[in-house]
């Protein structure tokens, strides 16, 4: 098997479409980090994205028949573009289904590679599965965005070139992870032929199914994939790229939406390139790496995927990065209300610190509650500040690694009222479609009045929503039925803290 696939990596026909790309030197990121860091810049393919060597590869070995069948795929996003180009270039007809949530900067990439276009569904899953129907009734090629050999040689190629540009020291590559393709064909190029290096893979926290299948030794399925890094949102990775992960794959290092959006910014500093949360996972692994292991004067590799970024996106990332760079730390602080508390407060405890955001409203004549934002070194710094205002006589709790704080709290505090009777917190994932909120409302109608409710768009294909529902009669058991059917992923918030000091 092996040998066969190092065949096709050798043999493979990326080059007919995709270019090599450089490995960049970032200097100050490795005078920052002490070690010597190199970007493999997949983010400058004519697709923007690595998918564009698979894509290709697989559809360059296809017969006159199948050719004249014409190709199709399931695609969110880079793969559909690679699977558009590809075909544009090779006189193919290529039909994509796509998520009806997909962006629409990704749409119009697609039809700009003269891709037709069928949306369905709100996940990947839906869009698949309907590919899948459409192959049967049409006869055409389908085109795995991951599992096939062909796809798997032609990201290896990447391997190729990284090992041919840095010819000397090399001690980690780090690849991000969704279902596999990359890293399969990476590591097993890699691994064969220097297996002193190591390859450790990436993957966000909330979308590892490479972590938990390699850990439970089989396949996994996640239930709910996370979804702010949408290049690598995948339920399942594939049969061939999972076999070849657990064969070469060293380690895997999972990171936080916080992580990597510090990540971009890192990418962002090195190169004055913008990478999509899913291109920053390499980068986010790296530094997490060198965090942990406090290794000096290694040499590095980071494979930046993609940068297929919205432009809405960028709000969200600015506003984690700090956090995620472990430069942030956020703070709810109980203060009595009495003249010139706040004025202690920020010169006395505070002190030369700088105070990032600071938000407060009068809520009772005795005691008051602030959400502060503030700027530290490092966490051991996060945690003497908590205990410089546990010895002052301030009760805190350190919010810094609570998402439902960071993601809407935040920009609620001071909304308590007073009328609400036996009120429940939700979060809920909503897809960026038309109808969403109104689907939500129909599931949800009854005698349960809506007493709180929190928006904002951040850019993705799901927007996130914060709903506080009245009980005023006591529990409903019929809620949690009628939640489960609406299909939304959701989560109960009522005892978060940050819920019960601010709101």
């Amino acid at each position: 098997m092996v040998e066969d696939l190092l065949r096709k990596i050798l043999t493979s026909r990326v080059y007919e479409a995709a270019v090599e790309t450089p490995l960049d030197y970032a200097v100050e990121l490795s005078a920052k980090l002490h070690n010597r860091i190199l970007l493999k810049r997949e983010d400058q393919q004519h697709v923007f994205s690595f998918k564009l060597r698979g894509a290709y590869n697989k559809i360059a070995h296809l017969t006159e028949a199948e050719r004249k069948c014409g190709v199709l795929a399931a695609s969110a996003g880079n793969h559909a573009q690679g699977v558009a180009f590809a075909a544009r270039k090779l006189g193919i007809r290529c039909l994509i289904v796509m998520p009806e949530t997909t962006p629409l900067i990704k749409i119009d990439a697609v039809r700009s590679y003269g891709g037709e276009i069928i949306l369905h569904g709100t996940s990947y899953s839906d869009a698949a599965d309907h590919a899948q129907q459409l192959q049967k009734e049409r006869g055409m090629v389908f085109i795995h965005p991951f599992d096939d050999p062909l796809v798997i040689a032609g990201q290896g190629t990447v391997g190729v070139e990284l090992l041919r540009q840095n010819p000397g020291r090399l001690d980690a590559v780090f690849v991000p992870i969704g279902g596999g393709g990359l890293i399969a064909g990476v590591s097993a190029y890699i691994k064969e032929l220097r297996p002193e290096v190591k390859v450790i893979g990436v993957e966000p926290e909330d979308s590892d199914a490479m972590t938990q299948s390699l850990s439970e030794g089989h396949q996994i399925t996640l239930a709910s994939p996370g979804i702010f890094a949408d290049g690598v949102a995948v339920k399942r990775v594939g049969n061939l790229t999972y076999e070849l992960s657990r064969k070469y794959v060293d380690s895997v290092v999972r990171v936080n939406t916080d992580e990597i959006c510090s990540a971009i910014k890192a990418v962002y500093q090195a190169t004055r390139a913008i990478v999509e949360p899913a291109g920053a996972l390499g980068m986010a692994g790296l530094l997490k790496y060198v965090r942990q292991s406090k290794c000096h004067d290694e040499t590095l590799v980071a494979i930046n995927s993609g940068a297929n970024m919205n432009f809405e996106r960028l709000r969200y990332v600015a506003e984690r990065t700090m956090v995620g760079e472990q430069l942030e730390a956020l703070f709810a602080v109980t203060i009595p209300e009495k003249p010139g508390i706040l004025k202690h407060f920020c010169v006395d405890l505070v002190g030369e610190r700088n105070i990032t955001e600071f938000n407060y409203r009068l809520s009772s004549r005795k005691r008051a509650q602030i959400f502060v934002g503030i700027s530290i070194r490092d966490t051991e710094e996060r945690k003497e500040f908590s205990d410089q205002l546990t010895d002052a006589g301030y009760e805190n709790i350190d919010l810094t690694d609570n998402d439902l704080a960071k993601t809407h709290i935040r920009y609620m505090v001071g909304g308590r009222s007073a009328e609400v009777q036996n009120e429940r917190l939700f979060r809920f994932w909503f897809p960026e479609t038309p109808g969403a909120l109104v689907k939500f409302l129909d599931t949800t109608r009854g005698t349960r009045n809506i007493s709180l409710f929190h928006y904002r768009m951040q850019g993705g294909d799901y927007g996130r929503v914060l709903i506080g529902l009245e009980f005023p009669e006591g529990d409903d058991p019929t809620l949690a039925e009628r939640l489960a059917k609406l299909g939304y992923r959701y989560r109960e918030e009522t005892d978060n803290p940050a819920y019960a000091l601010f709101l």
